[in-house]
């Protein structure tokens, strides 16, 4: 992913309503593949 792509991802994920602390669990997912940081299915 290149820097524009990157900031797009963010910003989609704020407007979807991601708080920060779950945008920055996320890449952190994405980056190391630890599963502390893999999203969960949220609770409606």
């Amino acid at each position: 992913m290149n820097m524009t792509e990157v900031a797009r991802l963010l910003l989609g994920l704020r407007a979807a309503g991601w708080s920060e602390a779950k945008i920055n669990d996320f890449i952190l997912y994405i980056e190391t593949g630890e599963e502390q940081y893999k999203p969960k299915p949220e609770e409606n």
